[in-house]
């Protein structure tokens, strides 16, 4: 792992680098995903289905797209049964740490007889995109139907590509039945995310889609906000790991290693004010690799995006911490807690050295779909909130009204909009 001192230049550096994982850099594919999207807008279902065939290699129709009971049934006994008891403890944290989210309508009533308030509604109907394949994931199921669920989204349905034969992968079946999905369907990559936009004959329009996927999943969503709503353009993982000298080195390297190994994009950042914890993480870091499976995509995420920052000080560490906005946070220091109230930027923040950046994928509760590329700084891990719509309640007495009739008018006419400041007038001629 390269060791570098933390200073303007090496963090410029930095960032230049993960920048260029984003998926606004991918411009080749652009006019690929823009012609799936606009052909399945356009043919509906037959465009559907020919992509399907064409990038799965499977035969899907009206009468076997939608996956039925008896499938759902089916996958329960393909699982483990340790492995669904997991789930289901898994799916019980996240449903109780996405309760505590939930907002309430308000209503504020003035004694001049003005009435405000916000209206809380659930979206109506919500779509679940989830890769197939080796990168199936029912953490992710979890993590974007429970909150859709607890939010009172009437409608949530999933779609996820079928192996040649038809089949679907068996845990994410199983995760979306324990999550409590409505319906799901066969059906893969950017022509998924348009038949969702756009709904079909046999898939239904949906107001917000949301999961994760490849680059030319990213760019359908990307393609299709404005249509439906969408959570994010999510780029490669990443984890960066606070430390100072008081941080057991091999924690730290199997925390960065645990992002490492997710794609050859993936960044794992240590950031220390010791440079013999750089070294000894560095150390640590060589002997894991050396035995884990993935040890090939490992070592090209280390050697393109892995560092070891050394910073003269906490102060300039924390700097560099909040300047990057790591989509997972570690903080290993002798009191964390002292330094979790100058965090600004991270999606996710994990404190002491019990806190390991899986507890956060699989179980503890809060979500794991979170924000990359440095939009922690704007941007939130997934929710509630991003299933619910807001609506502003205004209601004036006419005694509330004629106190600033005459306000709104001049308000208006200085904009120029006369007929704004007529409606108002007309009721006090």
């Amino acid at each position: 792992m390269r060791i570098l001192e933390l200073n303007e230049n090496t963090k410029s550096s930095l960032l230049n680098d993960l920048l260029k994982r984003s998926p606004n850099n991918y411009k080749e594919y652009e006019d690929v995903v823009e012609g799936i999207v606009n052909d399945v807008r356009d043919r509906g279902d037959e465009a559907l289905f020919e992509y399907t065939l064409k990038f799965d290699k499977c035969k899907i129709d009206e009468s076997n797209v939608e996956v039925t009971r008896a499938e759902i049934e089916e996958a329960y006994k393909k699982l483990d049964v340790k492995l669904i008891e997991v789930l289901k403890k898994a799916a019980a944290n996240i449903r109780s740490y996405h309760e505590l989210q939930k907002r309430n309508s308000w209503i504020n009533t003035r004694e001049d007889g003005v009435i405000l308030g916000q209206k809380i509604t659930a979206i109506e109907k919500a779509g679940v995109y989830v890769p197939g394949g080796t990168a199936a994931y029912p953490s992710s199921v979890l993590m974007n139907i429970i909150p859709a669920k607890v939010a009172g989204v009437e409608e949530i349905i999933m779609l996820t590509p079928p192996n040649k034969d038809g089949e679907m992968n068996p845990a994410t079946l199983v995760a979306a039945d324990i999550a409590g999905v409505d319906r799901v369907f066969k059906a893969g990559g950017a022509q998924a995310i348009a038949a969702m936009a756009f709904g079909t004959k046999s898939i239904p329009k949906v107001y917000k889609i949301t999961g994760p996927g490849n680059i030319f999943v990213a760019l359908a969503k990307r393609s299709v906000f404005g249509h439906v709503s969408i959570d994010s353009i999510a780029g490669p993982s990443e984890v960066m790991v606070l430390c100072d000298e008081t941080a057991n080195p091999e924690y730290v390297a199997a925390d960065l290693l645990s992002q490492a190994e997710h794609d050859k994009l993936a960044s794992a950042i240590l950031v220390t004010t010791s440079k013999k914890m750089a070294e000894k993480v560095s150390v640590e870091i060589d002997k894991f690799t050396a035995k884990l499976e993935r040890k090939e995509i490992i070592e090209e995420s280390l050697k393109n995006y892995g560092y070891a920052l050394v910073a003269k000080d906490m102060a300039s560490a924390i700097d560099a911490v909040n300047e990057i906005a790591s989509e997972h946070l570690e903080i290993l220091t002798a009191n964390p807690f002292d330094i979790l109230p100058r965090i600004k930027n991270a999606g996710a923040i994990f404190l002491g050295e019990y806190s390991s950046e899986p507890l956060g994928d699989y179980f503890a509760g809060p979500n794991h779909i979170l924000p990359t590329n440095g939009t922690a700084k704007f941007f939130s891990p997934l929710g509630v909130d991003d299933f619910i719509k807001k609506s502003s309640i205004i209601s004036y007495s006419k005694e509330a009204l004629e106190a600033v009739h005459e306000d709104i008018e001049l308000f208006a006419k200085q904009e120029g909009l006369t007929a704004h400041a007529n409606s108002i007038n007309v009721r006090f001629k």
